[in-house]
């Protein structure tokens, strides 16, 4: 039972079917009962791993950012480097290991900003957030067959502009973005101190 089950604005699960099972996400189709009274007969939820990104800063006041192709919005954005946790894996660990197998880049300095609902209306999953200071090329990036993206390092400052402009699309890594920057951590090399 969910934590929450006692507020009155909480949803009842009445029954659920799995409609799509694949090792990195299931579809699941629900019927609730609403604190109204009214009842949903195909509520979709989609269960999907936690994932992390990083906002990757250089000693030089530069962010490390990754460019590709989004199919789901059509386009080619700036991204913070980001992947899925793997099972068992500590959330850490996997922000590192991302970082480098995406831009060949390791941070010195690291500090978790937090996590975030990615869609809390109909996913299960969390982003997990994290800053890395210091940040220096250690290597190629080591892509997986489906990744496709250019490694693109840029002025941290510029990074707020860039979500305004629609340049950085993705929600929770804009929010990393401006959460970073209320902590002074886009202003100046080395800027800002430990979460």
């Amino acid at each position: 039972m969910s934590p929450h089950a006692a507020s009155p604005l909480h949803w009842t699960t009445l029954g659920s079917e799995i409609l799509v099972d694949r090792w990195w996400m299931k579809l699941r189709q629900d019927r609730v009962l609403l604190p109204d009274g009214n009842v949903l007969d195909e509520y979709h939820v989609v269960e999907y791993p936690d994932w992390v990104c990083v906002l990757a800063l250089t000693s030089g006041a530069e962010a490390v950012l990754v460019e590709q192709y989004r199919y789901g919005i059509d386009r080619v954005i700036l991204e913070l480097p980001a992947g899925m946790i793997d099972p068992g894996e500590d959330p850490l660990e996997a922000a590192r290991r991302e970082l480098r197998e995406e831009t060949g880049f390791e941070g010195e300095q690291w500090d978790r900003l937090g996590r975030l609902a990615v869609e809390p209306g109909r996913h299960t999953n969390y982003g997990h957030v994290y800053v890395a200071r210091g940040c220096t090329r250690v290597g190629e990036p080591v892509l997986d067959a489906t990744e496709n993206l250019e490694v693109r390092v840029v002025e941290a400052k510029s990074l707020a502009s860039r979500v305004e402009r629609g340049e950085i699309a993705h929600g929770v890594h804009a929010a990393a973005v401006f959460w970073a920057q209320s902590r002074g951590w886009l202003d100046e090399p080395g800027s800002g101190g430990s979460v």
